[in-house]
């Protein structure tokens, strides 16, 4: 049986990575309530959303695949995710400059027989940055919807230094594993 792919997120960056190793789906949004989700371990953490929102998408013919994931970004063991205000992402990127902290990534392949779930970690370090760096970073408006308050894939380039791990599983989907842990599925 062919499966179709349903990516349960509305990120674009999940939709462009998909789009790059040309793997076709449809999106289809979840709206689960995310605050349910109280976990302060973030490996713990992205695997619970990342089931909570796979759980979230009906699967509504048999041959459909749902994926879905959640990022988050850990730094002394404290889960650094999406930035609401300007005040915010100042003290995340300050936090983070001139250190070495973990982008952990939770995904979920659910059928209507079979569940599946894997995590992703990546140590990402910043250069030593100004405030007068952090500020124009913060000015572009990139931060504000990213794990962390910063894109790896876009402006925020300038702040890394280094990454050990799956660059891919930064910007928010480890798409070589995801690749790899879809095959089972898709496959005759």
């Amino acid at each position: 049986m062919t499966r179709q792919l349903i990516l349960a997120s509305s990120s674009p960056r999940r939709k462009e990575l998909l789009q790059q190793v040309n793997i076709p789906f449809t999106i289809r949004k979840q709206d689960a309530d995310e605050s349910r989700i109280t976990e302060i371990d973030p490996t713990k953490k992205v695997t619970a959303l990342a089931k909570l929102k796979g759980r979230n998408v009906d699967i509504q013919h048999e041959n459909e695949l749902i994926l879905a994931a959640d990022t988050v970004v850990s730094y002394q063991n404290q889960i650094f995710g999406k930035p609401e205000t300007e005040s915010e992402a100042l003290q995340m990127l300050s936090a983070l400059s001139g250190q070495v902290h973990e982008v952990h990534t939770g995904v979920m392949l659910r059928t209507d027989q079979e569940e599946r779930v894997f995590t992703e970690k990546t140590a990402v370090e910043f250069w030593p940055l100004t405030d007068r760096e952090i500020e124009r970073y913060i000015a572009t408006r990139d931060p504000f919807d990213k794990a962390g308050a910063y894109g790896i894939q876009g402006p925020g380039a300038v702040l890394v230094k280094l990454i050990r791990g799956d660059y891919y599983n930064v910007v928010g989907l480890p798409i070589s594993r995801v690749v790899r842990e879809l095959k089972p599925f898709m496959e005759d």
